[in-house]
């Protein structure tokens, strides 16, 4: 039976993807209804030849499994890219240490096609400080040198993975909307990789958007977090800066790790101790993902849930799609 209340199948726009990339994983997406997504095409910590290895790879990718994705640089070449029926690739990075020797390399980059760019990961490096440094000493003047170029060049920053006081410096120097791709509210999970109020304020008043990711350590602490928990996240942010700055970047890492991967990242003995260690007993390999969002083929699910914490289609097709699509092209031009 058709349920009439429904909320209409939104075409949705992913801020941050690092699932596997290949053709069974391609048809899934396809299946959610994403029709675009911000891939994290380079290891974070990598060098200049890993980086350059890993988007080579992605091209290989690309081309073989030419019927359903393409690479996209521009807004216009997201639009065709839907109208032929194939996703959008956007190619992104979440930590560009490689290029720290030289900012000047983004030059490079950009003409290879990348358009999303983290300065920093948990990390520090000569950009500043990512999320996990204590303490947190700031943008650097070679960070700064980053910022006006990424500026001039028309590439989209994006500050999920940086330290708050990092992060405040370059939304006081950016000239161009600045977005945190997948970051959940600190106010409602106490982690370390979400952010507080305030940045979320800071990055609406460049333009930009807070992402609300379905990583499940970014969702909840204490217990398994639902389909509910993100439209906690997301009704916190609307409330906060309104339905033009809140996005999704869904962040689920489908078909990437066996059970021997998770635990060496997420175990007993975690790699990220101050994120995972803090959870509750609920985190384990079977609960690494959020029921209802398992897989990208669920991807309307979340726009159900949405509707059904009463937010209009229109509220929900901004957050889900729109809001993206306006920074995107603001940025990019074109």
């Amino acid at each position: 039976m058709i349920n009439a209340n429904a909320a209409p199948r939104i075409s949705i726009i992913d801020g941050l993807n690092c699932a596997k990339l290949d053709r069974t994983q391609f048809q899934r997406t396809l299946a959610g209804g994403i029709s675009a997504f911000n891939l994290t095409a380079t290891r974070p910590d990598t060098t200049v030849d890993g980086s350059l290895d890993s988007i080579a790879a992605l091209m290989r990718i690309v081309e073989a499994e030419s019927d359903l994705v393409t690479i996209v640089r521009s807004v216009a070449e997201m639009a065709k890219a839907e109208a032929d029926g194939k996703i959008g690739i956007i190619i992104g990075t979440q930590d560009s240490s490689f290029m720290d020797q030289d900012p000047q390399l983004l030059r490079v980059y950009q003409a290879l096609g990348m358009r999303i760019f983290q300065p920093v990961y948990n990390s520090q490096n000569r950009f500043g400080c990512g999320a996990l440094v204590k303490p947190d000493t700031g943008l650097t003047e070679v960070g700064r040198e980053w910022v006006a170029l990424m500026n001039s060049l028309g590439l989209l920053i994006d500050l999920s993975h940086c330290g708050h006081a990092t992060a405040r410096d370059l939304l006081a120097v950016s000239k161009q909307p600045v977005i945190f791709s997948h970051s959940n509210a600190m106010a409602l999970a106490n982690s370390p990789r979400n952010i507080p109020d305030d940045l979320v304020k800071l990055a609406a008043k460049t333009g930009g958007t807070a992402g609300i990711t379905m990583w499940p350590p970014l969702l909840s602490i204490k217990e398994r977090p639902s389909l509910d928990s993100f439209c906690d996240h997301v009704g916190h942010y609307l409330n906060l800066v309104g339905e033009d700055h809140v996005a999704f970047g869904g962040d689920l890492s489908e078909a990437t790790k066996t059970l021997d991967d998770w635990l060496a990242l997420y175990g007993p003995k975690p790699f990220w101790p101050e994120v995972t260690g803090i959870l509750g007993p609920w985190y384990t390999y079977e609960n690494r993902a959020v029921p209802g969002f398992e897989t990208m083929a669920d991807a309307q699910n979340l726009v159900q849930a949405l509707s059904r914490r009463g937010h209009s289609n229109r509220v929900i097709e901004k957050v889900m799609r729109t809001n993206l699509l306006r920074v995107y092209g603001e940025v990019w031009g074109g």
